[in-house]
C-alpha cells in the first residue's frame, strides 16, 4: 500500500524489485537542503504576509547593526538619563560625598545593579519612587541587553580559548568552529570563569591599593558587591574609587551571573551527553523494533529507527512527531507517502483558493 512506503528515500529496497545481483547498493539516507526562508515567500503583490515577509528579510540582513546600535544607545540614555535624574535631586539624597555628577552616575550603577551599598540613600518621596523606577528599569536593562553583549564578548572569546588550549595542534578554521561549536557551553564557562578571577583580583587589588583596605576587607567588599549583597559596611568612597567602582561593578554582577548560568548549563549537557551515550550503547531489543513500528506495518525502517533514537535521547517527543506528520499529511494531497515539488505546488495552489 502507499502508505506503507518508507519514509527515507532509499532506506529499503524490495526483493521483488531487485537487479543487478551481482552489484550491490548500499543504503542511502539523502540529506535535507533546507532553503532560507526569505527565497520562498509568494510573489502575490496582493498579500499583506508576502510584504511582511519582505521587510523581515530586509530587518534579518541589517538586524547584527540594529543591535549594536540599539545596546549602545540603550545603554547610554539610561546612563544618561539617570545621571540626570540623581543629579536634579542630588540634596534630596543623603549619605557619603564626592562630586555630584559622579555621584549621581555611581548611585544610578549601583542602583541598576541591585547592590545597593547605602552609603548613598534617598532621603525624600521622590527620589524614592525615582530609585523604585530606575531600579525596575536598570534589572530589565540587565537581563535584555547588557546579558547579550556579554554573551557576544563571552563568544568573541572562545576561538582565542580554544587555540590557547590546543597551542601544540595545527587545526584549520573549520575545524576550531567545529570543535567551538561541540563544546560551546563549556567554552563559554571555561571564558567567564577566567574573566570572573580577573575581575575578582582586579577589584580586590584595586580596593587594596586606593581604598586603602586591608587583603580581607578588600577581598570581602569585591564578594558582596559582584554577587550584589551590598552590606555596605564596606564601599567606594573616594573620588577615584567610585569612577572604577561605574564600570567593573556593572562587568561584574554579570559576569557572576553569567558564571552560574553557564555552570547549569554544562550540568544539563554533561547530562544530557550521559543518556544520550546510554542510549546509543544499548542492546536493541524486540520491544524497542515495536515501538520504533511508527505505521505498524512489521518492519523499522531507517527513518522511524532514528525518531525512536531522538526519542529515548530526549531531544524530541512524540507530540513533536505527531505536529510534523499533521504538515507532512496535509502536504501529501494524493497520498502517494512521499513529497514532490509538485505536492507542494498543489499544496500552495489549494492554500490559495480556500483563502
Amino acid at each position: 500500500m502507499a502508505s506503507n512506503q518508507p519514509l527515507v528515500s532509499g532506506s529499503a529496497t524490495p526483493k521483488t524489485q531487485t537487479s543487478n545481483v551481482d552489484r550491490p547498493k548500499k543504503r542511502r539516507v539523502r540529506r535535507v537542503r533546507s532553503a532560507p526562508l526569505a527565497h520562498v515567500a509568494p510573489t502575490d503583490a496582493n498579500g499583506d504576509d508576502d510584504a511582511l515577509l519582505r521587510s523581515e528579510s530586509i530587518f534579518g540582513r541589517l538586524n547584527p547593526t540594529l543591535k549594536k546600535v540599539a545596546l549602545s544607545l540603550t545603554v547610554i540614555v539610561y546612563m544618561g538619563l539617570g545621571t540626570i535624574c540623581f543629579y536634579t535631586i542630588r540634596n534630596q539624597i543623603k549619605g557619603k560625598k564626592t562630586n555630584a555628577i559622579l555621584d549621581a552616575l555611581y548611585f544610578c550603577v549601583v542602583t541598576m545593579t541591585t547592590v545597593g551599598y547605602g552609603d548613598l540613600v534617598p532621603n525624600s518621596n521622590l527620589a524614592k519612587l525615582l530609585a523604585c523606577a530606575f531600579v525596575f528599569t536598570g534589572m530589565a536593562l540587565i537581563g535584555l541587553i547588557l546579558a547579550k553583549a556579554a554573551d557576544y564578548l563571552v563568544e568573541k572569546q572562545e576561538k582565542l580559548l580554544f587555540r590557547a588550549l590546543h597551542m601544540y595542534k595545527k587545526d584549520g578554521e573549520i575545524e576550531v568552529l567545529k570543535e567551538v561549536e561541540h563544546n560551546r557551553v563549556k567554552y563559554k564557562f571555561y571564558t567567564t570563569s577566567i574573566l570572573l578571577v580577573v575581575f575578582v583580583v582586579t577589584g580586590t587589588i584595586f580596593l587594596y591599593k586606593v581604598e586603602k583596605l586591608d587583603l580581607v576587607d578588600a577581598f570581602y567588599c569585591v564578594c558582596s558587591t559582584i554577587t550584589t549583597l551590598g552590606y555596605g559596611d564596606i564601599s567606594f568612597s573616594s573620588k577615584g574609587g567610585r569612577v572604577f567602582a561605574v564600570f567593573w561593578i556593572l562587568t561584574g554582577t554579570i559576569c557572576v551571573a553569567k558564571f552560574f548560568l553557564y555552570v547549569a548549563e554544562v550540568n544539563t549537557e554533561n547530562r544530557q551527553r550521559a543518556l544520550v551515550k546510554w542510549v546509543l550503547s544499548r542492546r536493541t531489543t524486540s520491544l524497542d523494533l515495536e515501538a520504533a513500528d511508527l505505521d505498524n506495518d512489521g518492519v523499522v525502517g531507517a527513518a522511524e529507527f532514528v525518531l525512536f533514537k531522538l526519542k529515548e535521547m530526549g531531544k524530541i517527543c512524540q507530540q513533536d512527531i505527531s505536529v510534523i506528520m499533521e504538515e507532512f499529511e496535509e502536504l501529501d494531497l494524493d497520498q502517494s507517502g512521499t513529497l514532490t515539488v509538485s505536492n507542494i505546488a498543489l499544496a500552495q495552489s489549494v492554500e490559495t483558493r480556500s483563502s
